[in-house]
């Protein structure tokens, strides 16, 4: 919500002013992010002391990230819901700071990377955490607070977060489906004041046709819906759900052929090497196109069904246990002995879904690079407290998500369908056509197997048995858009 570069020796003097889109102070500088809902005010306190609030300006309890410079000493703390990263690096005396990870490119050493980060990105093993996959950044997770002075730059994580431990029984009479659709739609209607245009991400499952619902609901001015569509029949069914309820409640739609931008596609983020996490999702072409559309239209948030599986799922507070990763054959030394490190330096619990939140990160910096806010109402703090009292039954298949499409009059084929969308056959698409000559390139020369991470005989026999294989194994996928996202930033 803010980047940043503050000098120690500045903290020593008052008088910071506003300069076009910052505060300055002698070398120091901080600039909001730029969206209109976003809200960012600098408090002068005694002597040299300041501090800065970037929030959303909405009703209700927001999301935020503060910063408070006193002498000697800057402190950075976030709040619980991790719309947004904020990535930190201390060179020196400077300490620098940004949701936008390449703004960050003067300090990201491509041959020095964090090897459990790489690990994790490798074979899938994702964590929350303050690490991520360049050594000497980090990121500032969930209500953590980040302190610098001149003995260096500090990570507070917070005490875990209190949850639901068990499903509550429900009193006799009680309609959740009912309860449900007025929270949520409260939580959506938030936005009221702030915002005058809309726009909701639509795949046509479940979880944003519920938010979609809500958003109508709460009777916003001007409301455009956005989405992916897939190919072949899959996409024909996913494009009849969508269109279904784009007319049900009046809305704007606009929609993207997913099956055009595959990942690694020709003129996509990452075949033109533009600077780019190198973690980023591997919708990440297809989406680049959604998010100028909805640019394009003007909306200043953008509502997405984020969220919807974890508040879904059934687990135990005190006996989650992660399914077995994958095996990758190709992982190089120093990732085979950095898998016995990816459960180190873990965020506690957090309030909103983990998944969630890392799903934020790699998701919400490119709409926030246009000036637009991303919001998941899903994952609300209320809604998934209200989630976790619920009895399993309600939400094993989305059971109370789906029974309140019907009870809003949609069909069976938009409530429940046979054959719901996933991004498969896009990233197969992309692989076979684009991935596996990229490979190809890999394999004479690659950042990857030069620092030990990858194995260049197993990725060999793993690229020609794709070659006549009827599916590309889609772990490939991870490892050329490490590769690519690093030569990016190199």
């Amino acid at each position: 919500m803010l980047s940043f570069r503050l000098r120690l020796s500045d903290t020593h003097s008052s008088g910071w002013r506003w300069d076009t889109d910052r505060w300055v102070l002698g070398e120091s500088w901080i600039r909001p992010a730029h969206a209109t809902v976003l809200n960012a005010e600098l408090e002068l306190g005694h002597g040299s002391s300041a501090c800065v609030l970037v929030r959303e300006d909405k009703d209700g309890e927001s999301d935020h990230t503060s910063l408070l410079v006193r002498t000697g000493q800057i402190q950075v703390s976030s709040g619980v819901f991790g719309t947004a990263p904020l990535y930190l690096v201390s060179v020196a005396e400077d300490l620098y700071g940004s949701w936008d990870l390449t703004d960050l490119r003067p300090h990201l050493r491509p041959d020095r990377l964090t090897p459990r980060a790489v690990a994790r990105t490798l074979s899938r093993r994702h964590r929350y955490s303050a690490d991520t996959l360049f050594e000497g950044v980090h990121r500032l997770t969930e209500r953590a607070t980040a302190t610098f002075t001149t003995t260096g730059l500090t990570i507070h994580y917070p005490e875990p977060a209190q949850h639901v431990l068990e499903p509550r029984t429900l009193r006799a009479g009680v309609d959740p489906v009912g309860t449900f659709d007025a929270l949520l739609t409260e939580v959506v209607a938030e936005w009221r004041p702030a915002a005058s245009c809309i726009g909701v991400e639509v795949s046509g499952g479940a979880d944003s046709s519920n938010v979609a619902l809500s958003t109508a609901a709460a009777d916003f001015g001007s409301v455009h819906t956005f989405g992916l569509l897939m190919g072949g029949r899959i996409g024909r069914l996913q494009q009849a759900r969508r269109r279904e309820l784009v007319e049900r409640l009046g809305l704007r739609d606009t929609s993207v052929p997913a099956m055009q931008h595959p990942p690694f596609v020709p003129g996509g983020v990452r075949e033109c090497r533009v600077p780019h996490d190198p973690a980023g999702a591997f919708y990440q072409e297809a989406f680049d196109v959604v998010r100028q559309q909805v640019a394009a239209r003007d909306c200043e948030v953008i509502f997405t069904g984020g969220g919807g599986d974890e508040i879904n799922a059934h687990h135990s507070r005190t006996h989650a246990v992660l399914p077995a990763a994958a095996p990758v054959p190709w992982l190089g030394e120093k990732a085979i002995e950095a898998l016995d490190q990816v459960d180190e330096n873990l965020a506690p619990i957090s309030v909103l879904p983990v998944p969630t939140l890392m799903a934020f990160g790699l998701h919400n910096p490119a709409y926030l690079k246009l000036g637009i806010w991303p919001v998941a109402p899903l994952v609300h703090p209320r809604m998934v407290r209200f989630m976790e009292q619920l009895p399993h039954e309600l939400k094993q298949g989305k059971a109370m998500f789906r029974n309140r499409l019907r009870r809003a009059g949609l069909p069976e084929s938009v409530a429940a369908p046979t054959e719901p969308e996933n991004f498969l056959a896009v990233m197969e698409s992309g692989l076979r056509s684009y991935g596996l000559p990229l490979l190809d390139g890999m394999l004479r020369e690659s950042l990857l197997v030069d620092l030990g991470y990858v194995d260049p005989v197993a990725l060999a026999r793993a690229r020609e048995h794709a070659e006549h294989a009827p599916v590309v194994p889609d772990l490939l996928c991870d490892t050329l858009a490490l590769e690519v996202g690093l030569r990016s930033l190199a």
